[in-house]
């Protein structure tokens, strides 16, 4: 289908999902924290859990996932694990502003394709290369996957933070990781990307849809395989720097 009606509502909406999950699972009607985290390779979830800063939030009704909620600088935050892909990302952002989440940011372990020229480990993604599905329920074919502007302003200055390690720059969004073909990432660079990743361009598509406030971070943790060692995150597979990075963008948001 080539036409998507983008002015037109959806007779599918989230609201009711939620309300007939809450009665099937005898959940009671509360909301879930308004700052909200997706951690797609789950690790942070895992940390949380394994030292003991984390429990089961028992607001959310969502049917596929489980939401932790933690306490970051007096700040309770929700997180959800695992949420691997555009479509997936989507579905269960759309459930969390359902929910009563209010920010949503999302950090996910990515491919490199052109290294920060600082040596960052961390990309806030400002505009994402459409090559998924999602994206297009939501926008145009010829309009740019982007953080929004406000956003953007007030977060550039984590690049000055060398504790950070995060960088500013653009991203690929496939839904098909093992099709990074080497003409593909050719034509990545040409367009001055930096990462591969498999969420953002659909996230900032739902945002700027609904007009939702979503911050993308690209974690630079491999570059596909191509090397020995590859995959490698840091201490506690990455989860205390994420984490100093979510608590600073808390404090400038």
């Amino acid at each position: 289908m080539h036409q998507k009606y983008y002015n037109k509502s959806s007779v599918f909406r989230p609201e009711n999902l939620l309300r007939e999950a809450r009665r099937q699972k005898s959940i009671e009607e509360c909301d879930i924290p308004e700052t909200c985290l997706l951690d797609p390779d789950g690790d942070i979830v895992t940390y949380l859990n394994k030292s003991g800063r984390s429990s089961v939030n028992r607001c959310w009704a969502g049917y596929h996932t489980t939401m932790y909620k933690f306490k970051l600088n007096g700040q309770t935050v929700g997180i959800i694990g695992s949420a691997v892909g555009a479509s997936f990302a989507v579905l269960l952002a759309e459930q969390m502003f359902a929910s009563g989440c209010e920010l949503l940011i999302s950090i996910t372990s990515a491919g490199t394709i052109i290294p920060p020229p600082g040596g960052q480990r961390f990309i806030l993604i400002e505009e994402a290369l459409r090559d998924e599905g999602t994206s297009y329920h939501y926008l145009p074919p010829d309009q740019l996957s982007v953080l929004d502007p406000e956003l953007l302003r007030k977060l550039k200055s984590l690049q000055n933070n060398p504790d950070l390690s995060t960088a500013m720059g653009k991203s690929w969004t496939t839904d098909a990781p093992y099709r990074e073909t080497q003409t593909a990432i050719e034509e990545a660079k040409r367009l001055d990307i930096n990462a591969v990743e498999m969420e953002a361009a659909a996230l900032y598509a739902f945002a700027q849809f609904h007009q939702r406030p979503v911050i993308c971070f690209a974690h630079l943790t491999n570059t596909m395989a191509r090397e020995g060692e590859d995959f490698e995150k840091g201490p506690k597979a990455g989860s205390v720097a994420s984490l100093r990075l979510v608590e600073k963008v808390i404090s400038i948001i």
